[in-house]
């Protein structure tokens, strides 16, 4: 009996009765002297005898209910309040339970993992019928561990509705135990948690500013680590911009004809840049055009129009399969009739129309000896580690790296800061940073100017081992989570279950 019903070792089983899809247990208390809950005193004096109904575990896909028969004692001590009281069987059910402790746990942890309906349905098929609003009750009844304050903190903000409501998620940044989770993001908020746990010696974070002033409130002797994965990217964002700034050096072809986009640009960028040669400023600047501030900025770092006009990104079409027999047809004759090319590659099986090759070769995509890279795969290429690269992408990147002089020096200080990243040598930036102040990358010099404005914990993050990788692989887990809840559910039942899961 003890094997088939482990939980149920406290009391002794005197009858199971199989009735078919519900197993009932007869069983009773083992008899031994308990203490008085009012004086302690043990008795063995019984009064009355009680029944109690228990659901158990189920065995087999078959409900389990413990009949189980417990005795009202006598008080031994004459003079205490409370002359009886009701055997309890602290080890098998709560006080007024209706189920055993390990029947609880089950229904708990189904409910963190499926939530409250989904629970319900797993525990039918299991042989429990219980409704999805106990499942939340017991969901919202278990205590959540109390978990001590780590020395290495990470924290993290995730959206509870996403441009409107987000919370903070608090995470032991080595064992990456969940520790606590904020109702919201705002900086008094962190700063009052960190104030009640002094414990905390090293904070990781992204580049937020609120983060960073609630550390320094709350915690202003802790060490504040900044992600090495949110510096990368930013990095990545201004290669981005350069790459774009530069595209007339790598971008070959010819000149591509202007869109009514490229007009407007021009009078925009000749508007902007008017305004401040009279020495408006550039929220003057914004109020009168009636543009919003950044629009206005991006306008003003450009010092001409071109540089804010995109080359074209071209997509795959029919007529790629036959260029490189365009490409020799047109070296061996280069006035070959365009009519002619369409019979000899339809003869091949092109299926497209005689429209689509003209705008092909109109765009030059049939002249160049390697169609050229979209932007976002040029920089791809750039923040990639060159002996990771396929031998014709390295060749192709080299040589437009020798077309674009500035392009060339880009990939040098990409190169020297990922030494930095992967070295954890966060002495030497404040040199890379001098270097980079020398070169002409103005976009190199916006997040060389961030990096500037929290070099102490740009340093830390290139120095120190911790970083914000587990915080997000759980904000990953908490997007399951919300989807579960399909955005119903409040935040009190969400930090449960997070700090459950």
């Amino acid at each position: 009996m003890k094997s088939v019903f482990p939980g149920l070792s406290s009391l002794v089983i005197e009858q199971v009765i199989d009735q078919g899809a519900v197993v009932q247990v007869v069983a009773r208390t083992a008899g031994t002297p308990e203490a008085c809950p009012q004086c302690g005193q043990l008795s063995d004096r019984v009064h009355a005898y009680h029944q109690r109904q228990l659901a158990d575990l189920p065995v087999g896909g078959r409900a389990v209910i413990v009949h189980a028969r417990v005795r009202r004692l006598v008080c031994a001590t004459g003079s205490c309040s409370q002359r009886t009281f009701r055997e309890q069987v602290p080890v098998l059910a709560q006080r007024w339970a209706r189920r055993t402790r390990q029947l609880t746990a089950l229904v708990a942890d189904l409910a963190v993992i499926t939530a409250s309906r989904a629970g319900a349905a797993v525990l039918s098929r299991l042989g429990v019928r219980i409704s999805r609003s106990t499942v939340l009750r017991v969901l919202m009844a278990t205590p959540i561990p109390d978990t001590p304050a780590p020395a290495v903190l990470s924290v993290d903000d995730f959206a509870l509705r996403r441009g409107r409501r987000y919370a903070t998620l608090l995470l032991d940044a080595v064992t990456h135990a969940r520790v606590d989770v904020l109702p919201d993001r705002k900086a008094e908020t962190l700063a009052a948690w960190l104030r009640e746990h002094p414990e905390v010696k090293v904070v990781c974070r992204d580049g937020s500013a609120t983060y960073a002033e609630a550390i320094r409130d709350g915690a202003p002797h802790a060490v504040q680590v900044s992600d090495r994965w949110h510096l990368w990217n930013n990095l990545a964002k201004a290669v981005e911009k350069t790459v774009v700034a530069h595209s007339g050096c790598w971008q070959p072809g010819p000149p591509r004809p202007d869109r009514p986009l490229d007009e407007r640009t021009r009078q925009r960028h000749a508007a902007v840049h008017a305004l401040l040669d009279e020495g408006v400023g550039l929220l003057e600047c914004a109020r009168r055009l009636g543009w919003a501030l950044n629009t206005v900025k991006r306008y003003a770092r450009a010092a001409t129009a071109e540089d804010l006009q995109r080359p074209p990104r071209y997509r795959e079409t029919l007529v790629d399969p036959f260029r490189d027999h365009l490409r020799r047809r047109r070296a061996e004759e280069p006035s070959v009739a365009t009519t002619r090319l369409l019979a000899e590659i339809r003869d091949q099986g092109y299926t497209g129309s005689a429209n689509l090759l003209v705008r092909y070769l109109n765009q030059g995509r049939a002249d160049a000896e390697r169609t050229p890279p979209p932007p976002r795969r040029l920089v791809g290429w750039l923040m990639s580690r060159p002996e990771k690269l396929p031998a014709h992408h390295r060749s192709h990147l080299d040589d437009l790296l020798a077309a674009c002089p500035h392009l060339n020096v880009l990939a040098c200080r990409v190169r020297e800061f990922a030494g930095l990243l992967t070295a954890r040598r966060g002495h030497d930036l404040d040199a890379w940073l001098t270097t980079v102040d020398t070169d002409d990358l103005p976009a190199l010099h916006s997040f060389v100017h961030g990096l500037r404005m929290d070099l102490p914990a740009v340093v830390a993050g290139l120095t120190l081992p911790h970083s914000n990788g587990p915080i997000e692989g759980a904000n990953t887990k908490i997007k399951f989570l919300k989807r579960q809840m399909y955005g119903r559910a409040g935040f009190a039942l969400l930090r449960q279950r997070i700090l459950l899961a």
